[in-house]
């Protein structure tokens, strides 16, 4: 308690096993960075990150971090207490902690251990699905601690990727995993298989649908790409990985516009959240060629699209699929091509044509003719014909072997 501004705080000082060690000035010194870490990380005072007050030195000559005091308890109590989570209250407190590590990554910070201990949950009990996920423990403890003594918690062992745990290397993926896990773990109440077993004992981390029948298929993918083994094999950035995640009505929050390229989408959410379709669908088109750096040619061919970040793919479809509710966007008219038999022939081409609304009467329509309302077919935009440059009206086999490349890429990309 402080006595004189009255509030709970939580006092953190460096274990008794490092205050004995010879080495202990060392210590001190790096836990003096790591405040200094964590304070510029709390600079903005972020919802879901805990905050630090003060640092200072007790006259036995033991340090103090002063931090918010979060009441409530870890996610890791929860699901102990209250069984498997709801999905979509597990991806609440998920998407909110990758919120924090989006910021924290921009500092060059990594947290390492966000596991579900570290992941604090805050309920007011008068008003219901209240609660709010603060990121806690920045691997304050383990950082400072010697080699000889250096144990992190179990999270740690079980949620952390081998990498981490063998050789130490920092990388956004690492909190991707780590994060990717505390999902698996709080709709599944069981730990996820070790790292180590799955890379030396041939171990199979099994995947949370087989346990969770009901699970989507979408957060079971993501939760399986986060968790990739290989660090190469899973999204490069936490902003990547959430929008891998589905949004709903009761997890209201932003969708992250991340670009790989540094492209801007602010102008194509506002547009599509206003439902000027036929605007956002200009933009689309615009915003698809500067990523693909073909301003100049006006379109894309057929070796761009192979060029083009998933990243930015991902974004572009996610922030259609979310303002049309899942009625128009690049993974919709991918899964429509599927239906039709996901061949690459004339008799595909027409049926995805059909099912779409992008011919009529057996004739193509020219894009004057495409209709830019919500109440139109599924899958009609964003118009593709307008990242292809036609001549003279006429598609053919070059505007199938564009238009299948790019609908086998967005399947690539995992759309």
């Amino acid at each position: 308690m402080h006595t004189k501004l009255n509030r709970r705080v939580v006092i953190k000082t460096p274990n008794i096993s490092v205050q004995r060690d010879p080495d202990y000035p060392k210590y001190v010194e790096r836990f003096k960075k790591e405040a200094q870490m964590l304070a510029m990380c709390c600079t903005d005072s972020h919802p879901h990150i805990v905050q630090v007050f003060d640092f200072f030195i007790e006259e036995n000559g033991r340090y103090c971090l002063e931090m918010q005091y979060i009441a409530g308890e870890s996610l890791w109590e929860y699901v102990q207490r209250q069984g498997k989570l709801p999905e979509t209250e597990a991806i609440k407190y998920i998407h909110q902690m990758g919120l924090a590590l989006v910021e924290v990554h921009k500092k060059g910070v990594f947290h390492l251990d966000v596991t579900p201990p570290n992941i604090m949950l805050n309920f007011n009990s008068g008003i219901p699905n209240s609660g709010k996920a603060v990121l806690i423990d920045f691997g304050i403890a383990g950082d400072i601690s010697p080699p000889s003594t250096l144990s992190r918690s179990f999270g740690n062992k079980v949620f952390a990727p081998y990498e981490l745990t063998r050789k130490g290397i920092r990388h956004p993926t690492v909190d991707i995993y780590c994060l990717a896990g505390s999902l698996y773990y709080a709709i599944t109440g069981q730990r996820p298989t070790n790292s180590f077993d799955r890379k030396y004992d041939r171990e199979e981390l099994v995947p949370p649908k087989q346990l969770v029948f009901s699970l989507s298929d979408a957060v079971n993918e993501a939760i399986l790409q986060g968790m990739a083994l290989e660090a190469k094999d899973r999204p490069q950035t936490m902003e990547e990985w959430l929008n891998l995640l589905p949004t709903s009505e009761a997890n209201l929050t932003e969708l992250i516009l991340a670009s790989d390229v540094g492209v801007d989408y602010q102008n194509l959410e506002n547009l599509l959240k206003a439902g000027q379709w036929k605007a956002a669908d200009q933009e689309t088109t615009r915003v698809m060629l500067k990523v693909a750096k073909r301003e100049q040619q006006g379109s894309l061919d057929y070796e761009s699209i192979k060029n083009l970040p998933c990243t930015d793919l991902r974004t572009i479809d996610q922030l259609w699929v979310k303002y049309s509710n899942g009625h128009f966007g690049f993974s919709v008219q991918k899964d429509i091509w599927l239906e039709c038999g996901g061949k690459l022939d004339y008799e595909t081409e027409c049926l995805l044509g059909d099912r779409v609304g992008w011919r009529k009467n057996y004739r193509w329509l020219s894009l004057k003719n495409y209709d830019f309302y919500l109440s139109t077919s599924e899958g009609h935009l964003p118009s593709l014909r307008y990242y292809y440059k036609m001549e003279n009206g006429r598609f053919g086999w070059l505007w199938r072997r564009w238009l299948f490349g790019f609908l086998s890429y967005i399947q690539t990309c995992k759309l």
